[in-house]
Order: C-alpha cells, then structure tokens, then sequence
C-alpha cells in the first residue's frame, strides 16, 4: 500500500473542483489505493479551512457534501501520533508539521500543491518523496 500525507491544500482543492487531479487522488484514497496519513495538527488544519465558507464560494460541493466527503476520507486515514518533533525547519514553518508527520508514519509520498516550500530544509529525509498531485499521479500509472 501506497502510504501518503496530503497537503491541506490538495485535499481542498479535491473538495472544489470534479475532473482535477486532486479529485483523482482523492478517489484513490476513498477507494483504498492510497493510505493517507493523518495527525492532530493536519486534522485540525483541514477542519479549519473547511469552516471557512469564504474559500467555496466558487464550488459546486455544499457544505454537506463537503462534510459527508471529509468523514469518509479521514475514515480512511491511518492516525499517526507523533512522539518527537523533527523541525526540519522549511521555507514555510507551518509545513513542518507535514514533514514530521510523513517520518512519524512512515510515508512514501508527501503530496502538495507547493513543492518549492520543501525544497530547502536542514534536514533531509530521502525515503519520503514530494511531488505534486499530476507527479504522483503520473508515477502511480508508470508503475502499473
């Protein structure tokens, strides 16, 4: 099994827009092609934003739908508690809790709409790939 953390920003954009890349991935979560790791810190990012009604003004999703999709997405999330902060200290502070959960869990995959913020940080973890959704998605349909 694929293991992944997805970026607040992915997951978002999953719940705003049909026929997109991170509604594909999405799908492959829901279906149990992708593990997606969750903590206490991503968790609460994601139901922060999904509060704000300002940031779906634009989508077809109701507020009900949006809520009925997270339960079952985050019903298919493996919890991951995290014992010890890393802080790899990226460009965006508030992405360390991404990369700290992604080494807690194990996770192949660290999936984001804003690569670049993980580029340069102090410490390195090879092992855990970060891509974009096409990049992931791209690589998901090479290897089959």
């Amino acid at each position: 099994m694929i293991t992944a953390v997805i970026d607040t920003n992915v997951f978002i954009s999953a719940l705003m827009k049909a026929d997109t890349a991170p509604r594909a991935l999405l799908r492959r979560c829901l279906l149990g092609q992708v593990q997606p790791l969750i903590g206490n810190a991503l968790y609460s990012e994601y139901e922060d934003i999904m509060t704000r009604e300002h940031v779906f003004t634009t989508s077809a999703v109701t507020a009900d739908e949006r809520e009925t999709l997270f339960n079952a997405f985050v019903s298919q999330c493996q919890w991951v508690n995290i014992y010890y902060r890393w802080r790899p200290n990226l460009r965006d502070e508030a992405d360390n809790h991404l990369m700290e959960l992604a080494i807690a869990g194990n996770a192949q995959w660290l999936i984001t709409g804003n690569t670049r913020d993980f580029w340069q940080h102090e410490l390195q973890f090879p092992d855990i790939r970060i891509a974009t959704v096409t990049e992931f998605l791209q690589t998901l349909q090479e290897a089959n």
